[in-house]
């Protein structure tokens, strides 16, 4: 087996692989990969902000595992994990990783952990609508059914009836991430094995039919003993995975996409600061750049006043700044979000920069940008500080006097 270690936004490096398995990467986009001219035989891969594990099983060759370990820590990922999913459940620690140090194996251990607490006291047990064909009557005759199909019989009778049962949608939801991790590439042995004694604990639930839509449940004082473990199932289920074929290889694994992650801890993050006030946020609030209605626009946080106009608007951004500064491009899409929203200020948020705050006032218009950068390094209670702080920021509109001019 080939495994290839990569960072995440780290250089560029060569490896050597089998063409087939090259292609394969460059056309999944999973990281930026391209034949290297200098070393025949070999492609130059670097990791953006996607990682994990992804495994291409290669025809005649050695199958090629590829791991991006990500910038952060593994326990700091997983407190902006468990801070998105539940804020007011989250409390430090909560999310168990063990001693992995990969992302995937500490997803595999915080998953199988929370299952088993869950169904420590034994499967959920709840109703589920069964609508069936039946020689007896239980519960109600569906007549029109009983018309459609059975041309006047009266036997067999349609029937439709509340069942009490485990095979409900939490324990199938619990049941279908198990199976998701069992399949994929370097979860640890002794993960797996405790992995497989889950699964034989839900045995009796229905497996969820692959590509259909995951079942709606509800979180009720019931089912409250499941609230992590199917909040951190749904991440195993609707995390970027590149299960699909590409030239004739079929590549396997289980990715995060940080911006997205660093995108919902800081507008959640936003949402509780305001909790509780008399401020409204909107997250990916839809909008339009032109009076007509044709220029779509989607900022990440809008945060509305107690008269329910637009007071700020803020976007994420995870990019740490380098020598020159954030990107250019980052201050032309605030300043049409706020153009189009009438607000004189705006404020991008930034995973890491060489200052916390800096401002510029635009030429001709008046409109304060705002740059701010969250160490996420700092411990998740001081993290946390900084968002409240830049809430605060917020609704402060117009008190901060900007340092520049663009």
């Amino acid at each position: 087996m080939t495994v290839v270690e990569l960072g995440e936004h780290a250089p560029a490096v060569s490896v050597r692989l089998p063409d087939a398995a090259g292609r394969a990467l460059a056309a999944s986009r999973i990281v930026d990969a391209a034949p290297d001219p200098y070393r025949p035989g070999s492609w130059r891969l670097r990791a953006g902000s996607k990682v994990g594990v992804v495994a291409l099983p290669v025809p005649g060759g050695d199958p090629v595992t590829l791991r991006i370990t990500p910038k952060v820590s593994i326990a700091r990922l997983f407190f902006l994990i468990g801070y998105s999913l539940d804020p007011r459940g989250w409390r430090e620690g909560r999310v168990e990783v063990g001693d992995h140090r990969e992302v995937l194996p500490a997803l595999a251990h915080a998953v199988e952990r929370q299952v088993d607490r869950a169904l420590g006291q034994g499967l959920l047990q709840g109703y589920r609508a069964v609508e069936d064909s039946a020689l007896v009557v239980r519960g109600r005759i569906r007549e029109a059914e009983q018309v459609r199909r059975r041309f006047g019989a009266a036997l067999p009778v349609e029937i439709a009836y509340d069942e009490f049962t485990t095979d409900v949608a939490e324990n199938r939801i619990l049941r279908a991430a198990v199976e998701r991790l069992l399949r994929l590439p370097a979860v640890p042995r002794d993960v797996r094995r405790r992995l497989l004694h889950q699964r034989a604990r839900l045995a009796e639930v229905s497996p969820l039919v692959r590509g259909r839509e995951l079942p709606v449940w509800h979180a009720t004082r019931l089912n409250s003993r499941y609230h992590q473990a199917l909040r951190l199932a749904r991440v195993v289920l609707d995390g970027s995975s590149p299960e699909h074929t590409t030239g004739g290889l079929h590549v396997d694994g289980f990715l995060f996409n940080m911006n997205k992650l660093f995108e919902d801890f800081v507008t959640v993050a936003l949402r509780e600061a305001f909790r509780g006030t008399d401020h409204a946020c909107r997250l990916q609030d839809p909008q339009h750049l032109d009076e007509a209605g044709e220029i779509r626009m989607r900022p990440d946080l809008v945060l509305y006043g107690p008269d329910g106009v637009p007071q700020a608007v803020a976007d994420a951004k995870y990019k740490a700044e380098k020598s020159d500064g954030y990107p250019d491009a980052d201050l032309y899409q605030m300043l049409a979000y706020c153009t189009a929203l009438g607000l004189p200020e705006g404020h991008l948020v930034y995973a890491r920069g060489n200052a916390p705050h800096t401002a510029h006032r635009v030429r001709h218009a008046g409109i304060v940008i705002h740059q701010h950068a969250l160490d996420l390094d700092r411990a998740p209670a001081d993290l946390l500080g900084e968002v409240r702080s830049l809430a605060g920021q917020m609704a402060r509109v117009g008190q901060t006097a900007p340092d520049a001019t663009v």
